[in-house]
This record gives structure tokens, C-alpha cells and sequence, in this order.
């Protein structure tokens, strides 16, 4: 049977790393330990180019909140705890819950944008460098930022709610315009809240002082708030056509004088286009992903603790195949000091590197400095000294990954 990729959440703070090579604990040296691996042909059998692996540090300089950084959901918030997928499934209550702190957090998710790290990436992508990317972030800023370039997206994500009967898709802002139709007093206290800057504040203590907790995926918190007061729509492909379950009998989706799902409804919920906590990814994501990892040489990790079993077993993919790994992350990486076994104590990162300089500072320097003559001509040259490299790219054209934001 095949391996589950499984969304887990992992609360426990990591140790901190193990800086290599050293030289990598400035910004200057991370950005020629970097070069270097870039510039260091991979291992024979293996192709010249890189794979990324994101995950919510990188969009922090955006301005959302990741899990595990400095300002991180499990630091600030310690009693916060996800919904997982059977809860959202199975209890309408829960199902309240979630669309009323999501109808508060989508506002600040909706007017984010990709920031120099995303951009960096792409950047990357245009010097040759890097191929692909994997991501565990749900923001889409990936897609928006490189649409050219090929991104997997593993966690799926919030730009779409989904029927979990008819697998229908709809846009998350047509969405939140009927989420606020449903709740015209969560509306106001939304506007409330936009206006008075609770949601816009990077600040956590503020944050409390004001009433609101901002959580990662776009999970706005209000204590004591009225969440059972929430009403949401039905899928309105099934509203109209009730389709039969898996079962063989004929789903129930029934609704309010105002549209709202009533809760003995079994069919036509919506819920939102992302693997929740205790899902598992499909098996056509993890086959692309698999695929990414399997056509590249390299694998640069940044901005996650791979605290997720579905991201970490990519990195170990990569490690059994005889990858070079890079990490650029901001604490501790889970099992990080197996992905760095057996590299030369004096290489200078073409090997392995690890450093905990903020992606928002390294990746827009690490471009500038590869853009200089003296990099392309040295990438020219290490290209040339492995044959291996340039067969490959001659007998296997780049993978056209399906388009996600169609």
C-alpha cells in the first residue's frame, strides 16, 4: 500500500541548527555558501537543476503569520488548536466555527501580496537555477509570483472553497461576499475591525489588546466571540441537483429562506481547497511532488521546519537520492542533522548548507550577487565540466506541471 501523505501538526519547538559551513552565519558568507551550491555539479546520474521547498516563514515578510517563527501561531497563541478534517466533516457546529474565523481572516489573506522572497525564486528561475517549486503554503503566492515557473502546491489553497460531494470549486471571494450576505452583524464588526487597524497590526500583545488573535492560514481568533451564531451557504451545483452519496443513497441539502445550510444537510458543504490538519494529499499532489523532487539535482529547503510528515518525507526523498540539501530557515529543522551527515568538514557549500538568514534579506542579495558576470561565467563552466548534466537536459525537457491556478 502506498505511503499516506498526511498533514500532522508537530507543536514541539526544534533545537536550534548546526551552522555549515560556518562562514554561513553572515549574510555575505550565506551568500557564497549558496553560490556555491548552486554552482557544484550534483552527483553523477543526477540533473544540474534545483528544486524549492517552501513553507510559511517565506510569507511572513507579507505579513501573515507562520506556525513556528518568532511570532508564530504555536509561540504566541499556545492554546490555539487547528480544526482537523473529520471535525470539519463531520459537525456543523465546527464547520460555524472555522467559516467565522476564516470570513475575518480572508480580508488580510485576499490583499497580501508576494513579497521579495517569492520574487527572488522566480529570479532564480530565469538564471537557470532553479526548475521547480513545492509548496506547503496555501496563500498562492507562489503561483502568482513565478506562473511560469511549475509550482506543486501540497497543502492546497484558500483562493477556492470546495463541494465535498460534487468536488466543485468556487472562488473564495464569491465566497466571502456570501458569507457576508448570511452575517450581516459579522459583517459590521468586519468592518469594525478593518477600520480600527485590530487586523492589520504585526504586533501579538496588540493584537490581544484589541480582542483578536491572527493565526496561520488565515485563522482570526475573537475570544468569547458567538461563533455558533455563524450561518454559511450550500453548494449550489448540489443545492440544485442533490447528488447521490457514496453510498448509493440521495444526498440531503437543505437550506434556509436566506440560503444558509441547515445542519441536516449530509451533502453539498463547502469546504475550503486545502488539506486540513489529519487529511491526507491527494495522490495526483504527491505524485507531482515525487516527480519534482525526481527531476532535480538539488533541493533548497526555506522558510519551513518540515514540522509536517508530507514535507519531510520529500526532503528525505531527496537525501536518499544522493541530493545536495539547502536549508534557509529561521530556528530549528525537524531531523535536519540527517539530511547533513557525511559531508566533507571542509566544504564550502557545495555539498549541504544551513543558515538561519531571513529569506526577505538572503534571496534578493543571493540574486543580485548571481547576476554578476563572474557568476554566470562560472556557472557556464561548471555546466560544461559535467557531461552528465547537459545529457540530461538534452533527453529530458522541463515537466509541464499541471496549471493550479486553472
Amino acid at each position: 500500500m502506498p505511503t499516506s501523505f498526511m498533514r500532522i501538526p508537530y507543536r514541539d519547538l526544534l533545537p536550534p541548527p548546526n551552522i555549515i559551513p560556518p562562514s554561513a552565519s553572515t549574510l555575505p558568507g550565506a551568500i557564497t555558501a549558496l553560490q556555491e551550491f548552486f554552482h557544484n555539479p550534483p552527483p553523477s546520474g543526477l540533473p544540474p537543476s534545483t528544486v524549492v521547498l517552501t513553507g510559511a516563514g517565506l510569507s511572513v515578510a507579507s505579513g501573515l503569520a507562520d506556525y513556528r517563527g518568532v511570532k508564530g501561531t504555536y509561540r504566541v497563541n499556545k492554546t490555539h488548536r487547528p480544526i482537523y478534517h473529520h471535525e470539519f466533516i463531520s459537525s456543523h457546529e465546527t464547520r460555524k466555527r472555522y467559516w467565522a474565523r476564516s470570513f475575518l481572516g480572508w480580508t488580510t489573506m485576499s490583499m497580501a501580496n508576494p513579497n521579495s522572497g517569492h520574487y527572488a525564486i522566480r529570479d532564480l528561475g530565469k538564471l537557470g537555477v532553479v526548475k521547480g517549486v513545492i509548496t506547503q503554503n496555501v496563500d498562492s503566492f507562489h503561483p502568482r509570483a513565478h506562473p511560469d515557473m511549475p509550482t506543486v502546491e501540497l497543502h492546497g489553497y484558500l483562493r477556492s472553497a470546495v463541494c465535498i460531494t460534487c468536488r466543485n470549486e468556487y472562488p473564495r471571494d464569491v465566497f466571502q461576499t456570501e458569507l457576508a450576505r448570511l452575517n450581516p452583524v459579522w459583517k459590521d464588526f468586519l468592518k469594525e475591525a478593518i477600520s480600527s487597524g485590530a487586523l492589520e497590526t504585526e504586533d501579538p500583545n496588540e493584537k490581544r489588546t484589541r480582542g483578536v488573535k491572527m493565526n496561520a492560514d488565515g485563522d482570526v481568533e475573537v475570544p468569547g466571540a458567538p461563533y455558533t451564531t455563524f450561518r454559511y451557504p450550500a453548494c449550489p451545483t448540489c443545492l440544485t441537483r442533490p447528488p447521490p452519496l457514496a453510498d448509493g443513497t440521495k444526498g440531503v441539502v437543505e437550506v434556509d429562506q436566506d440560503g444558509a445550510l441547515e445542519p441536516i444537510s449530509n451533502a453539498g458543504i463547502l469546504k475550503p481547497a486545502v488539506v486540513m490538519f489529519g487529511d491526507s494529499i491527494s495522490p495526483e499532489v504527491k505524485h507531482d511532488a515525487n516527480k519534482t523532487i525526481d527531476n532535480a539535482g538539488r533541493l533548497l529547503v526555506m522558510g519551513t521546519s518540515l514540522a509536517t510528515y508530507s514535507a519531510w518525507r520529500l526532503a528525505k526523498r531527496a537525501k536518499d537520492r544522493g541530493m545536495p540539501i539547502a536549508v534557509i530557515n529561521m530556528g530549528g529543522v525537524r531531523g535536519e542533522e540527517a539530511f547533513f551527515t557525511d559531508l566533507d568538514p571542509k566544504q564550502a557549500g557545495g555539498q549541504g548548507v544551513r543558515t538561519e538568514i531571513s529569506t526577505e534579506s538572503l534571496l534578493p542579495a543571493l540574486v543580485q550577487a548571481m547576476r554578476k558576470p563572474e557568476a554566470r561565467s562560472r556557472r557556464h563552466h561548471h555546466h560544461h565540466d559535467a557531461p552528465h548534466a547537459v545529457a540530461f537536459e538534452r533527453t529530458n525537457p522541463a515537466e509541464v506541471f499541471k496549471d493550479f491556478l486553472s
